[in-house]
């Protein structure tokens, strides 16, 4: 069926049999971006639902401003409410349930497509009583054949999370096996050259926009992406001269310094009074995105496409400290929010460089020290013939 436009934007139908009548009705869908994710949904028949382009216009709204479910999640819950009452506690219905209780829950839209994609189709309709180890060893060969080993080992975690959170709850008894997360080595240390620095400071400085300050700042404070998202100015301290990180990553909202660079930073970027954000996105909300203008940098810098710019910037302002010699690993550790110290243990080495450059410097100076008495007694001993 050819699409047809409506006079309001992101409304849009179809013309197709009328359900319980002769002829033909309008069936209408809208078009929406939410999360940097463009969606297309169905919201109803001219008819049948007596649906109209201004009603259609008002759901599209509301699912933009998230306060309306689409049809399928709708679908969803009522098939969920429906096991329920017949006891049944499916990874569909707990998967439900989960994200009800988490409605702070960090990488919501990353858990929803990986469970879209890999739990639902294979294991929705299950009970975690009713997986044996077979079930999981064909999930795990089947993602292998076209994931990477991270992926495989994420979807499984979602896995094992969402029994623990059943079994936890009472909601249902687990598998009569332990499920185990498959080890995976990818412990990236990105970094840049002197020279690739460089020219990435050169293409952020010719760039005058919010994401190349947002980059800016990531070098000079190591912030994850998600946090120069979540920043408000109500999080920065100018006169003591702190940043609050609310949530991070490692857990418990921390405060780290910051220095005249950032503070100069941050006094040039403009305010927005709609917006409690540092770095606001559409309409003043939670900035979702920045891949596009970022990697434009990336690329007028000539950096490798393989260097994650925002996950990069963050192991270049860790490698500059530790390389330094100047920073020890603990005081590292503070400044990045790493929970443990393993997770800083990869710049180690890094310290360790640094820490036998000194002492090489140290037996150079020494020798050179040593050196003018030598060449003095060489020649009172010429002067002497």
């Amino acid at each position: 069926m050819r699409r047809k436009k409506t006079t309001y934007p992101g409304v849009y139908y179809r013309e197709a049999e009328r359900i319980g009548g002769k002829g033909l009705e309008r069936v209408y869908y809208i078009v929406f971006k939410q999360h940097g994710r463009t969606h297309e949904e169905k919201v109803g028949r001219q008819y049948a639902d007596d649906m109209t382009p201004a009603r259609a216009a008002r759901i599209r709204a509301e699912r933009i401003e998230g306060k309306r479910p689409s049809r399928k999640e709708v679908r969803l819950r009522q098939a969920a409410e429906k096991e329920a009452e017949a006891g049944r506690w499916t990874f569909n219905h707990i998967w439900t349930v989960y994200l009800e209780s988490r409605p702070d829950l960090k990488g919501r839209v990353t858990d929803q497509n990986r469970y879209d994609l890999h739990v639902r189709p294979v294991f929705g309709e299950k009970q975690p009583s009713e997986l044996i180890p077979l079930d999981l060893d064909r999930l795990r060969i089947s993602l292998m054949k076209k994931k990477t080993p991270g992926t495989v080992k994420n979807v499984l975690e979602l896995l094992r999370r969402l029994i623990n959170f059943a079994v936890k709850r009472q909601l249902c008894p687990g598998p009569s096996f332990k499920i185990e997360l498959p080890r995976v080595d990818n412990e990236r240390t990105e970094d840049l050259n002197p020279e690739q620095l460089n020219a990435l400071l050169q293409a952020i400085d010719e760039d005058n926009t919010m994401v190349a300050a947002m980059l800016k700042l990531a070098l000079l404070t190591g912030l994850r992406r998600g946090e120069i998202f979540r920043l408000k100015w109500q999080d920065i301290d100018p006169e003591r001269g702190f940043i609050r990180i609310n949530a991070p990553k490692g857990g418990k909202s921390v405060s780290i310094p910051i220095g005249e660079p950032v503070k100069e930073l941050l006094s040039r970027l403009p305010r927005d009074d709609r917006s409690p954000y540092v770095f606001p996105g559409r309409a003043g909300q939670q900035r979702v995105d920045a891949k596009k203008a970022a990697n434009k940098i990336k690329k007028r810098a000539g950096l490798p496409k393989s260097f994650r710019i925002f996950h990069g910037l963050r192991h270049v302002f860790a490698s500059t400290l530790a390389s330094s010699g100047q920073v020890d690993l603990y005081v590292l550790q503070r400044l990045l929010t790493h929970k443990s110290p393993s997770m800083t243990a990869r710049y180690s080495h890094l310290r360790d460089e640094a820490l036998r450059r000194a002492s090489n410097l140290a037996g150079e100076l020494i020798e050179q020290t040593a050196r003018p008495s030598e060449a003095a007694a060489v020649v009172n001993l010429s002067d002497r013939r």
